[in-house]
């Protein structure tokens, strides 16, 4: 029977061989086989241990980078990365409760799961409101908007970048927003004790691999996956408060919704 390259009789693809190897090695690093801190065989020891070319090792660890398993040290090689268990990010982080506890969503979520929860703040001022945020705030392109991008650590280790922007008009009279710690259950508390009441949370998330400097910030390999979530806070009366773009390394997070049934 004829058959095309890399199918098998069965009618079944094969599976490339650098695949099979890349397959190998995250499986390994996540059996425990190989731990965090250990040093992942070089090129000529994986091409001694698998009988293949030299450019099948190296396609093969492209792979294995782009799991976030791993990341390359200049003179050391790939180095098993150590990174936290994974934690849940639940629909119910913005609840009213968690607020009015003076927990802002993060640290609400790490608490649950019994991480060690650090918040960077890296900027806090005016910007000009790019087309897409002007669109999502209502407010015209150019328009004076207040930015805030923090840093999110688990146990240390850098897990998501998050970039809020909110219109002028609500933020000018509310001095705590501009202030790295904004107070007891986050902006998010500080709106509301403003009279800005929330409706919902509308939230869009696409998976993509991580841009070179996003992969330097999230301590990840260059290619490494991560979930952009675009998330809008949306008022009672409406109104769209304030806009988020969040950046998290894939590896760290499930998402986990509750999807009413009910019209």
């Amino acid at each position: 029977m004829k058959r095309s390259m890399g199918t098998t009789a069965g009618g079944v693809r094969a599976v490339p061989r650098y695949v099979q190897i890349a397959d190998e090695i995250v499986e390994q690093i996540r059996a425990g086989v190989l731990k965090p801190g250990d040093l992942v065989p070089s090129e000529s020891e994986l091409v001694e241990r698998y009988g293949v070319a030299g450019g099948t090792i190296r396609k093969a660890m492209v792979e294995v980078r782009a799991s976030g398993l791993v990341e390359t040290r200049h003179g050391k090689g790939s180095i098993v990365k150590d990174r936290p268990p994974v934690r849940l990010r639940s629909s119910d982080r913005f609840r009213a409760s968690h607020r009015r506890g003076g927990k802002a969503a993060y640290l609400a979520e790490s608490a649950q799961s019994g991480a060690t929860a650090k918040v960077s703040v890296l900027f806090i001022g005016p910007m000009e409101a790019s087309e897409e945020i002007a669109e999502r705030l209502g407010v015209e392109p150019g328009a004076q908007v207040l930015a805030r991008r923090r840093l999110y650590f688990r146990n240390g280790t850098p897990v998501e970048t998050a970039s809020s922007y909110l219109p002028w008009d609500v933020v000018k009279d509310i001095p705590e927003l501009f202030s790295e710690n904004p107070g007891p259950g986050g902006i998010y508390a500080r709106l509301e004790g403003d009279g800005h009441v929330f409706e919902e949370f509308v939230e869009t998330l696409q998976a993509r691999p991580a841009s070179k400097a996003e992969a330097s910030e999230l301590a990840l390999s260059p290619g490494a996956p991560v979930v952009h979530l675009l998330r809008n806070a949306v008022t009672k009366t409406g109104r769209v408060v304030e806009v988020c773009d969040t950046l998290m390394a894939a590896d760290q997070f499930v998402f986990e919704y509750r999807i009413p049934a009910a019209d």
